[in-house]
């Protein structure tokens, strides 16, 4: 089992446990570490790794896994590339998410969320888990088209509603609530879901591979590669779903009690709302199932239960 999973079922049991790490890891200056330092970092966890039965007292060593845990990925051991690592989410999702939440015409909507999708979808399949081996060309080929698919499609989802109020001249304010106020949120949601399902279905569709208590892999499995899919594919849902739900309620408030006076103050505070959201949901989202994630016996195909006789085994979700 690699060093980052240990660390995560040592140290993230709890839902409390996962939000503040992840909170620490990622913080947007661990992107500036060189890929030098990132690997000393590594090598260093490597030759002084313990059990991890405990939880780390030492700053030092706690700082090096964040490090770790934010810069490279628990299957290849691969330095994740800069854009896809996950402190790296944040930063280039905001302006995506602003900009999308704003558009009033088909076209540029469907421009910004093809561009959005096309990000998270890749950030994904950077992130997922690596059993499924890319070195055939029609697994390659095969994620491509999905990943290509799945986008068009969200894009046009979340397009559509401002397409066909505009096509039929809808513009009483009860037709503005819902298309520019209600739907966004489900929609992105959804359609975040999606991606993430289709990208990643290789997991469930040839299985991940499944490791007992002492990080020794026992088989590969089409059940926990579900599972893993599934979690994931529904932490993003909540995570835009709320980004984009959240920021309309508060704005809504803060016009009702007229905290803000100045029509001109709106639209930095709108951005300020966004960002305050989409910081505290990420980590939230990401701690939403555990990283190193865990699967019964009496889930797994009978295949692998012949082989050994663990009752828990232990996956990577994925991200």
């Amino acid at each position: 089992m690699d060093a980052n999973l240990r660390f995560w079922r040592a140290e993230g049991q709890s839902f409390f446990q996962r939000f503040l790490l992840w909170a620490d890891a990622l913080d947007p200056l661990l992107l500036l570490k060189s890929s030098n330092e990132i690997k000393r970092t590594r090598l260093s966890i490597l030759i002084n790794e313990k059990t991890l039965s405990e939880p780390i007292q030492n700053n030092q060593t706690k700082k090096a896994f964040l490090l770790s845990l934010s810069s490279v990925h628990p299957d290849t051991d691969k330095i994740i590339p800069v854009l896809f690592r996950p402190p790296a989410f944040m930063p280039v999702t905001l302006p995506l998410v602003i900009v999308s939440s704003v558009q009033r015409h088909a076209r540029h909507s469907f421009f910004w969320q093809f561009v959005f999708h096309t990000y998270t979808t890749a950030f994904t399949l950077v992130n997922g888990n690596g059993t499924p081996k890319a070195e055939e060309y029609s697994l390659q080929q095969k994620q491509l088209l999905l990943g290509l698919g799945a986008i068009s499609y969200s894009a046009c989802v979340g397009a559509l509603p401002l397409a066909f109020m505009n096509r039929y001249a809808l513009k009483n304010s009860l037709m503005q609530l819902v298309v520019r106020k209600l739907l966004p949120a489900p929609l992105l949601g959804l359609t975040s879901a999606f991606t993430v399902a289709m990208v990643r279905s290789p997991e469930f569709d040839n299985g991940i591979e499944v490791m007992d208590r002492n990080g020794n892999i026992v088989g590969v499995s089409k059940k926990a590669g579900e599972k893993a899919v599934m979690e994931t594919a529904l932490s993003r849902a909540v995570l835009f779903g709320t980004t984009f739900f959240l920021p309309e309620v508060l704005m809504y408030c803060l016009q009702r009690a007229r905290f803000v006076k100045s029509p001109r103050a709106l639209g930095p505070v709108r951005m300020f709302v966004i960002m305050s959201v989409l910081a505290g949901m990420l980590p939230v989202s990401f701690s939403m199932f555990p990283q190193c994630g865990e699967i019964k016996r009496a889930d797994l195909e009978p295949e692998i239960l012949s082989s050994t006789e663990e009752t828990e085994f232990f996956y990577n979700r994925g991200i």
